[in-house]
């Protein structure tokens, strides 16, 4: 349901708003309204003005800001590792922490920026050493001679080899040579040995053809290919030793201040929150004021809280939520612990207007039966029981999948309890091994009947999403809204018992009063509901005919359940057969569940919330730490 709200004024001396904030930011439970409207008269807005920070105030906020930000600095250069928790006073050290943290800031940077610097380097050198490995069976015995130059190139597509290769032998007379390997990383490296004097038309000609050409920095000038090769692996290990000695640097500075950091930082947010809250209080000469929304069972608390802190000099004032304040309102919803996981079904849509209906509670009683009705098997509905169970007890720190798996066990409990009415475990295993006979109707056979249950279904479902939606039209005085609500579920009945009429399941005698009384209601429909209303009646008719998906869907079920155990019995092995029907029942068991969640949610979404349910509700967002 949605908790019921309250109204709130809070006033009291400019000289206690930081501690009535400070009060209202630990009980977490009371939103501040930035706004007056709604909340100052208009004979006392000449009076009532936003509040302004004096220069003290101001000044501190600047401080705190420049704090956060700076420690934020300090822990984007720091890696994440896992530190205690301090629960040091921040107020008591924050003058000496402020000074600290500067240094701490530089001496960060410069670390973090020379391992940048280093990681990039040791980066590079990775590249050349990929080049130089892959040709170093090659070159063991080469070394660099002053009339000859070595070109190397690294290329993706082998085709390339043979046009670098006649692109070699137009330039230099075929006096060239050209070796080429594959690299670790996939690619193909070469390395084109040719005379000096003719290098530099070489690598033009290679840089139109797009083919780069690997050059090397001037460290490695006066090498050989040898030599290059063990210049990378001692400068590479170098670096990774020095990059290595940085980030264990690193982690001895964060386990030892991250800790008193972040407790700084906690505290520092949570001042912030407070000075920035103030910009939503109002004042006058000697009073501030503020206004803002609490759950109404908490009023008393609060006052009391108030009184007992400031002996009376701030007090609380509960005023009239009037009509136009509704759609400011903020939304709590609170719910027996039963109803409690289906929030999260309802977490999918907007919240509700604080004038209209929670969703959950209905969504908890339809959607169990809804999918019950669906999966309809007590075998899979066990399977389904043990899982869920075990979901809930291994992720109790998750709520979201915590609530799921409620979802999913009370979803299961019903699953057998009509698989139970159905008779069927496992389709007809039940009927077979353990003579299981149907208490209601046997779903394989009874095609009709279902149909007729999942239409019933439909028309008690379909006809209460109308009749809150009449209830939620006078909530908020709409009166055409309200008889047409009425009168559209008047009719709909009307035409039930017509069709059930033609069926002879009522007396034959009602059919003409329901005519005549169908015709007298049509222009009341029209002048409530507009020129589309019987539009929107056809459109509620056809809501109560897609419930039949209830039927279909389950039946599906059904015959898969029975293919599954045919198909195992025909393979003419006990082992294969087990196997074979073990896995068409497992994969019906997927769809079990994914199937009946998926149209029990849209039976609620489409076809039930769309008669009542109003969306734009804002969400209730206290001061809190």
């Amino acid at each position: 349901m949605i908790a019921r709200m309250a109204k709130v004024e809070i006033v009291g001396p400019k000289g206690l708003l930081q501690n009535v904030l400070s009060l209202l930011q630990e009980l977490g439970i009371f939103q501040i309204e930035p706004a007056s409207v709604g909340f100052i008269e208009k004979d006392e807005e000449q009076e009532v003005r936003s509040f302004l920070l004096d220069e003290k105030t101001l000044a501190e906020r600047l401080f705190i800001e420049d704090l956060v930000l700076r420690i934020d600095e300090l822990f984007s250069y720091l890696p994440k590792v896992l530190v205690r928790t301090s629960y040091i006073e921040p107020i008591a050290i924050i003058d000496t922490i402020a000074k600290t943290l500067e240094r701490h800031v530089t001496a960060c940077r410069e670390l973090h920026e020379k391992k940048e610097a280093l990681e990039k380097e040791n980066g590079e050198l990775g590249r050349y050493a990929v080049f130089l490995g892959a040709l170093a069976s090659l070159l063991e015995s080469t070394g660099e001679t002053p009339d000859l130059d070595f070109i190397g190139f690294t290329i993706r597509e082998p085709d390339m080899v043979g046009r670098i290769r006649q692109l070699l032998s137009q330039i230099t007379d075929w006096r060239y040579e050209l070796v080429t390997e594959n690299a670790e990383d996939g690619t193909l490296v070469g390395l084109i040995t040719i005379e000096k004097s003719i290098a530099e038309r070489v690598k033009k000609s290679l840089s139109d053809e797009h083919i780069p050409e690997l050059s090397f920095p001037p460290s490695f000038s006066g090498l050989t290919f040898p030599e290059k090769i063990t210049y990378v692996k001692k400068r590479s290990s170098l670096l990774s030793a020095e990059i290595e000695a940085i980030g264990k640097e690193m982690e001895r500075f964060s386990r030892r201040w991250v800790p008193i950091y972040q407790r700084m930082k906690d505290w520092a947010v949570e001042r912030l929150s407070l000075l920035r809250t103030t910009a939503s209080v109002f004042e006058t000469r000697m009073c501030f004021f503020i206004y803002g929304w609490m759950p109404a069972d908490a009023v008393r608390n609060l006052r009391r809280r108030l009184l007992d802190a400031f002996q009376g000099k701030a007090a609380l004032v509960e005023k009239e939520i009037r009509e136009e304040d509704l759609d400011r309102v903020p939304i709590v919803l609170k719910n027996p612990p039963y109803f409690k996981p289906f929030e999260l079904l309802v977490k999918l849509l907007p919240l509700p207007k604080y004038s209209s209906f929670d969703p959950t509670p209905f969504i908890g009683i339809f959607f169990p039966i809804f999918f019950g009705m669906i999966l309809g098997d007590a075998g899979y509905g066990v399977i389904l029981l043990a899982f869920s169970v075990f979901m809930v007890k291994r992720f109790t720190r998750r709520k979201e999948i915590h609530d799921a798996s409620k979802i999913m066990l009370i979803s299961s409990l019903y699953a057998i309890v009509f698989g139970v009415l159905y008779g069927e475990y496992f389709g007809e295993l039940g009927a077979r091994f353990f003579g299981l006979e149907p208490l209601f109707l046997e779903r394989r056979t009874a095609v009709m009947p279902m149909i007729y249950l999942a239409l019933s279904v439909g028309l008690v479902h379909t006809t209460l999403g109308l009749f809150l939606g009449f209830l939620s039209a006078l909530r908020k005085k709409t009166t055409k809204e309200a008889v047409y609500k009425l009168l559209a579920m008047l009719t709909i009945l009307l035409i039930v018992v017509l069709i059930a009429s033609f069926f002879k399941v009522v007396p034959e005698l009602l059919t003409q009063p329901v005519v005549i009384a169908i015709l007298v209601l049509t222009p009341f429909l029209f002048f409530a509901g507009g020129i589309l209303a019987p539009l929107e009646l056809l459109k509620s008719i056809g809501n109560i005919i897609s419930y039949v998906r209830i039927m279909a869907i389950g039946l599906t079920s059904v015959l898969l359940a029975l293919v599954a155990n045919s198909l195992g019995g025909m393979t003419g092995d006990i082992v294969v057969g087990v196997v074979a029907g073990t896995l068409l029942h497992f994969i019906n068991l997927i769809l079990g569940v994914f199937s009946p969640t998926i149209h029990s949610l849209r039976l609620h979404y489409v076809e039930f919330f769309s008669k009542f349910l109003e969306h734009g509700g804002k969400r209730f967002e206290p001061l809190r730490k």
